[in-house]
Order: structure tokens, then C-alpha cells, then sequence
């Protein structure tokens, strides 16, 4: 009797552990995903701020604006949901990113509006094909939702992207 309180102490932990093990593993697909938007959706809202300061076009001023919003809500969902994986996001954009942002960095006036203009349509028409792949295909419950409801965000974006009197039209 005296060693019933240790060895349901001792189920209880591993039972335990095993739950907090398995809730925070993600399959090879899913983590990839979780890295690939977690970059995408900081660069957005990085080169967004960007372009609220040096945009010469109204228009590009309210997307980058939009922009803004938008993916910071996104991105606090990613990282509760990582975080709640055990996963840490990078705080620091990638290297490709970085190249990106010191071009946009480098324009100014019009070249810089339609570059913006056309880094945000070949970012989104990236990532919206990463999150209606998840959405169908992830094996994370959390990360599936996700995925489904960003996408429609990132629909969203496209379609203001393209939106006749835009910067791209």
C-alpha cells in the first residue's frame, strides 16, 4: 500500500508528459508551413510599414495600411498556436526577405509604389497557395483552421491587389 501513491504518481507524469510530447509535435509538412508564413506574413508587415512612410500613391498607402493590420493579427494566431507546440518563430525575417527589404529600402516615388505593388502580389499569390495547401492537407487540427480562415485573408489581399485603380491595374 504505502507505494500506491508513487506509482500513481509516477503514471500520472508519464501520462502527462506523453500528452505535452504529442500535443507539441507537428508532422515534417506542417512545421514547414508554420516557417514558411511565419516569414512571409513578418516580411508583409515589415515592407508594409515601409510602405506607409515612403509610398507616393494613396492607394499603395492604404494597402500597405491594410497590409499592416491584417497580418499582425495573423501573425499573434501563428505564434499563440506555435507557442502552443512548443515551437519558437524566428524573429529576424530570412535572408531572402532581407534582400528584399533593402531593394524597397533603395526606391523611392513611383518605382518604389510598383515594386511594392508587385512584391506584395508574388508574396501572396505564394502564400496563398501554402495556406489552401494546409487547409486541406495539414495534420495539425490548430494549424488546419488556421490555414483555412488565412486564407480567405490572403483571397482578400489578392483581390485588392488586383482591384481596378490599384497601383497594379
Amino acid at each position: 500500500m504505502n507505494y500506491l501513491p508513487a506509482l500513481l504518481t509516477a503514471a500520472f507524469l508519464t501520462i502527462a508528459a506523453s500528452a505535452s510530447a504529442g500535443a507539441a509535435a507537428l508532422s515534417a509538412g506542417d512545421a514547414a508551413f508554420v516557417a514558411k508564413v511565419s516569414q512571409g506574413g513578418m516580411f508583409e508587415v515589415e515592407s508594409s510599414k515601409l510602405a506607409m512612410q515612403k509610398a507616393d500613391a494613396q492607394d499603395v498607402k492604404d494597402l500597405a495600411n491594410t497590409e499592416v493590420h491584417d497580418h499582425q493579427l495573423v501573425g499573434a494566431k501563428l505564434r499563440a498556436i506555435a507557442a502552443s507546440k512548443g515551437i519558437t518563430l524566428d524573429s529576424q525575417l530570412n535572408a531572402s526577405f532581407t534582400k528584399q527589404m533593402a531593394h524597397l529600402q533603395g526606391l523611392s516615388g513611383a518605382a518604389f509604389d510598383n515594386a511594392y505593388v508587385a512584391t506584395m502580389d508574388s508574396v501572396h499569390a505564394a502564400d496563398g497557395a501554402a495556406f489552401n495547401k494546409e487547409a486541406m492537407l495539414a495534420k495539425d487540427p490548430d494549424l488546419k483552421a488556421f490555414a483555412a480562415e488565412t486564407a480567405l485573408i490572403v483571397k482578400r489581399h489578392i483581390g485588392a491587389l488586383h482591384a481596378p485603380g490599384t497601383m497594379s491595374n
